[in-house]
């Protein structure tokens, strides 16, 4: 198939350079087959695609062409359903009419001010990008005219109707021109879609890129099917296992999505949440930092999230499913766009496991089992991508030369190696640690399970079926992870309470309400005697030695049982061996 150019498809001139200078190079097929129709008299259009095909300047180039300069009123209206994507219609809609003089485009929306969309207006404007509740506003007041307007292009029409739109658009558009073309953009084809379409479309032009509802071609869907309480754990391997990741994590209900971004925060993440509790102040200045990548993961409802337009995402992850498919279809149609590649994530229960095959069968696409990244598997991911970084750190000789020989001196005493190591060791410390005492998953499938083991066993009361490395005391701590214990936290404790000679630590395991750690034996006593008591987070300590587990109990049985049968033979032995002498 040989591609056609912007200008084989009559895009002008003027509009030409300045997508060019955007760095367009062909069209997209969805700009192939919508602008020369459009650029047509009287041709309306349905056009199916997902987003991130290149819709706005498949219905923007031909409109911007279409405007009469020297008649400064408003000749096209773009109904989109939130204000993030009304600023991002209307901001890519200057950069098109970048060399079209004189040419205005004004965004009205909620959440900012009337007044001055009203000044805006009354020095005139040529389209308006609105969304449907602050326009009828406008038509209320009696500040806007649209008798003038040729085109009306309602952009993601099905995101409008499922925020329940319906009728705030038959109002707009009862104040319209009836000879007006309507252009109507969406990613799914529901029911009320085609009640519009026969209500206010004369003889639409359907076109389909790929198949209706179908998902996004560059999409990867993957799920990880895991008991609830895991859900988080398996969340933050898959960030930790993706160190560039760039993603929205979906959430079902404001208070989930508020929760999660909190314990990302908490754990390090660079995290934020979006969701209705927000004000719009708090919106933008999160969407803010979420574009311009100061957060690499943005939490967010699918309310929140609607229309929401962010480039080059990495990843979607469904932090749950969506009863309703057409959600799932727009959720992922957010990652992979412009022709890049990108990844769905379902992180579910068994329950959900129908919802998986349910959406296969609309967006005719396989889901594939998730295998959860093993510790080991993520500290190596994070390492590499670490060196990566930091081989393509620039340097300015002339900004440290002052400082180098300073440094130089100061790590004379150290070669290659030790340095290499003691910068690994100074940024992943922590992520190792964590990894080594991570607990089991359990990954679920159909029909049974499948445990995918780190080294650590479940462990339940003060009991331990771990036994101690050699020479070492194996002791229990009335503190875990839902106090915010970690590694560091235990030596600290050790270090800052122990006087006298510094004590020997082993390994350090980490549970959820309480923790165990290991000690050489000959510091056993003192450490009980200096920790047990004390007060850290705001608790009351207590340090004692971890009692064997029945398990373990049992084992020692059985040992004592075969040493004292071992024994009784060679008593017997001793006693034949007499006999015949």
């Amino acid at each position: 198939m040989i591609l056609k150019t912007f200008e084989e498809l009559g895009v002008a001139p003027n509009i030409r350079r300045a997508i060019i200078e955007m760095g367009y190079e062909s069209p997209m097929p969805v700009q192939e087959e919508v602008i020369p129709y459009l650029l047509g008299n009287e041709n309306e259009v349905i056009a199916l695609a997902q987003t991130g095909t290149g819709k706005t300047a498949a219905f923007g180039l031909p409109i911007l062409q279409q405007i009469h300069v020297n008649n400064v009123q408003p000749q096209a209206v773009v109904l989109c359903p939130t204000r993030e994507l009304c600023l991002q219609i209307a901001d890519d809609l200057n950069d098109y009419s970048k060399y079209i003089e004189k040419l205005k485009v004004l965004p009205v929306y909620g959440g900012s001010s009337i007044e001055s969309q009203i000044r805006s207006l009354h020095r005139g404007v040529h389209i308006i990008v609105a969304t449907p509740g602050r326009l009828i506003d406008l038509i209320k007041r009696k500040t806007v005219d649209l008798q003038q307007v040729r085109n009306v292009i309602l952009d993601e029409a099905d995101e409008m109707l499922n925020m329940g739109f319906s009728e705030s658009i038959d109002e707009i558009l009862s104040h319209v021109p009836k000879n007006r073309n309507m252009l109507l953009f969406s990613a799914t084809m529901p029911a009320e879609i085609a009640r519009i379409t026969k209500k206010y479309m004369r003889n639409p032009h359907e076109i389909v890129i790929g198949k209706k509802n179908e998902g996004a071609k560059n999409v990867k869907h993957i799920y990880y099917m895991v008991n609830a309480k895991d859900k988080y754990l398996v969340l933050k391997r898959i960030a930790d296992y993706n160190p560039n990741i760039y993603g929205i994590i979906f959430c079902r209900t404001r208070k989930e999505t508020q929760e999660i971004a909190d314990l990302l925060i908490k754990d390090g993440y660079n995290a934020d949440s979006l969701h209705g509790d927000l004000s719009q102040v708090q919106r933008d200045y999160v969407m803010q930092k979420f574009r311009l990548r100061n957060i690499q993961l943005l939490v967010a409802t699918d309310v929140a999230a609607r229309g929401l337009d962010v480039d080059d995402l990495t990843h979607i992850i469904n932090y749950g499913l969506p009863d309703d498919i057409e959600l799932y279809t727009h959720r992922s149609g957010r990652t992979g766009r412009a022709g890049k590649t990108g990844t769905s994530i379902a992180i579910i229960n068994l329950r959900e496991k129908h919802k998986v095959k349910n959406i296969e069968k609309v967006i005719n696409k396989q889901f594939e089992q998730g295998v959860i990244p093993k510790g080991k598997q993520i500290c190596e991911r994070q390492l590499f991508s670490f060196i990566d970084k930091l081989e393509k750190v620039k340097v300015n000789e002339e900004e440290i030369k002052d400082i180098l020989p300073s440094i130089y001196r100061k790590l004379d005493w150290l070669d290659k190696e030790d340095i290499i190591k003691r910068l690994i060791s100074h940024e992943f410390n922590i992520l190792i640690n964590y990894y080594q005492e991570a607990g089991e998953i359990e990954l679920l499938c159909e029909g049974g399970r499948k445990r995918e083991r780190d080294k650590e066993k479940r462990i339940s009361g003060k009991g331990t079926s771990r036994t101690s490395e050699k020479g070492y005391a194996r002791l229990f701590i009335n503190l875990g992870k839902t106090d915010g214990l970690a590694p560091q936290n235990v030596i600290g404790l050790l270090n800052d309470n122990i006087p006298g000679k510094k004590v020997n630590i082993g390994r350090i395991d980490l549970m959820k309400n309480f923790s165990f750690f290991e000690v050489k034996e000959v510091d056993k006593e003192r450490v009980i005697r200096n920790l047990d008591g004390i007060k850290v987070f705001g608790r009351r300590v207590a340090v004692e030695g971890a009692q064997p587990s029945l398990s373990e109990n049992r084992k020692q049985k059985i040992e004592k049982k075969q040493k004292d049968n071992r024994k009784e033979n060679r008593k017997f032995k001793n006693k034949k061996v007499r006999k015949s002498s």
